[in-house]
């Protein structure tokens, strides 16, 4: 064989066997990126980046909302992915010819789209199938409302009522979830998909059932049965009908493939 031939095969060749080099800008990405078998392809992630645990051992280069550019570029990566939060930091990458991805993981149709462009972009498509059949397959199978009503998902626990309480939305996969359980979400409006309400605006929403996501990781230090106290003090129908509760899973605040679990969780938290 020509010796020129030969060099050009095995160039073409080690391009094709090369590695990926991959920069995850949220830890939804993340998870997804090693749930698709390309973990080992990951050189560095954003904070809060925990899951799987060999994810917590990669560089980080700065938060969801402001990484740092000259991080990413001293990694040299072939490929960097984020949300559109993070699209200046994506068309700042592209000025420097760096192969970025922007997906979109705000519900539940969002989230399983991405993992089928990730996959795809990445030649994993037999994983995606099974990382969509398992969230399929939890919505399916999940405890349905006998008795619909409405439910009011609150991000994180607060002793002190009298501040902001951000809730879930619409338009988010916080709100699939509670539809797809046979419920309806408390809040109806479509003015925004993460309302800020007041103590007033909670009571006069008056929904059925209060849940709320509690991490153990970031409000360590709550006093978990005075904050209950407060919220039962409430004039709701959840405090009379004693249907305020928490969850605490690491997984539920993440939209990546493990959102099945969350469906399983929220579904028998709202139903059994």
């Amino acid at each position: 064989m020509n010796i020129k031939i030969f060099a050009l095969l095995l160039s073409l060749l080690l391009s094709l066997e090369a590695k990926e080099r991959i920069v995850s800008l949220s830890p939804s990405i993340t998870e997804i990126l090693f749930a698709l078998d390309v973990g080992d392809e990951v050189v560095a992630t954003s904070s809060y980046s925990l899951y799987p645990k060999e994810a917590r051992t990669l560089p980080v280069v700065g938060g969801n909302q402001n990484p740092s550019l000259e991080k990413i570029l001293a990694l040299a990566p072939t490929l960097v992915v984020g949300q559109s939060y993070n699209q200046n930091t994506l068309n700042n990458l592209n000025k420097f010819h760096v192969n970025t991805l922007n997906v979109s993981l705000k519900t539940l149709k969002n989230i399983q789209d991405s993992i089928t462009k990730l996959a795809k972009k990445l030649g994993k498509e037999t994983n995606a199938k099974a990382l969509n059949a398992k969230i399929t397959n939890a919505i399916t199978n999940a405890p349905k409302a006998k008795t619909p009503h409405s439910v009011m998902i609150v991000y994180g626990l607060r002793e002190d009522l009298r501040s902001a309480t951000y809730i879930a939305g619409r338009d988010v996969f916080f709100d699939d979830i509670i539809r797809e359980c046979g419920n309806a979400n408390a809040y109806s409006s479509d003015a925004t998909a993460q309302p800020v309400l007041s103590y007033e605006n909670v009571i006069a929403l008056n929904p059925d059932q209060i849940i709320i996501l509690h991490s153990h990781a970031t409000e360590a230090n709550v006093d978990v049965k005075k904050a209950l106290k407060n919220w039962h003090s409430l004039p709701t129908n959840a405090a009379r009908n004693k249907k305020i509760s928490i969850v605490d899973e690491d997984y539920l605040h993440i939209p990546s493939h493990r959102v099945a679990l969350t469906i399983e969780r929220l579904c028998k938290e709202m139903n059994e």
